[in-house]
């Protein structure tokens, strides 16, 4: 049975630090490549992926998005990290400030504070930045008539008994964790706590409005965080 690790990076969610820790195990074993959106599910690209790059032990992804892949004869241990949403979207604005790109985000960032960048955000039709972004993501692996805060509840808990889910603001207890699911297949893995690509927050950016209407905007998610350190805690 080949193992496969299979890390779904979630913008500003400590993905890259997860990374550092995975290349310094697996070197070149640790592959990354994004994918079209495909309305939310390209799990047979991703599928496709493993099944092209053998030598490859871990795989990361911002935009592998769907269910879980099912490849005969492949064991696939998924790695998401959750985060305090707020948290999550001033990381991401202070990141497309100084980013070097020609993106609307990173515009929109630039020439906005982050109150007006939120409210930009919100308006856009489609756009999930700063509106229960992880939700979105976790409801994917299960398409379906259920909502998707069912569906996202649903795969934490799949994540949870099949790989591992983290918490960022807890970052070198998931670390841990991720070293005890791992160790038994890997034995020679040793994940030791790394921060990388860390943003500095602009203080006191949020006004009490701004908070009232994130966590609005947000009240799938920070439900997710809870049900999720509720699910590592039992």
């Amino acid at each position: 049975m080949r193992t496969v690790i299979l890390h779904y990076h979630l913008f500003k969610n400590a993905g890259t630090s997860v990374d550092s820790i995975f290349q310094a195990n697996f070197g070149e074993r640790w592959v990354t490549r994004e994918f079209p959106a495909m309305a939310g599910n390209n799990t047979s690209l991703v599928k496709a992926w493993i099944e092209e790059t053998p030598e490859a032990v871990v795989f990361s992804s911002h935009t592998a998005a769907g269910p879980l892949p099912q490849i005969p004869g492949v064991q696939i241990i998924p790695i998401l990290f959750l985060r305090d949403p707020i948290a999550r979207i001033e990381s991401a604005y202070a990141f497309e400030r100084v980013q070097q790109a020609e993106t609307w985000g990173a515009e929109l960032a630039r020439t906005h504070d982050l109150g007006g960048y939120v409210d930009a955000r919100l308006s856009r039709l489609g756009d999930r930045q700063c509106r229960n972004f992880q939700a979105e993501r976790l409801a994917a692996f299960f398409p379906g008539p259920e909502s998707e805060v069912e569906r996202a509840t649903k795969a934490l808990a799949m994540l949870n008994q099949t790989g591992v889910v983290g918490i960022v603001e807890d970052f070198d207890t998931s670390v841990a964790r991720i070293n005890a699911r791992l160790q038994g297949l890997f034995p020679q893995f040793q994940g030791v706590s790394a921060h990388k690509n860390v943003t500095s927050k602009e203080k006191n950016a949020i006004s009490p409005a701004l908070r009232t209407q994130l966590n609005s905007a947000n009240a799938d998610d920070f439900r997710l965080l809870r049900t999720a350190k509720e699910m590592i805690a039992a």
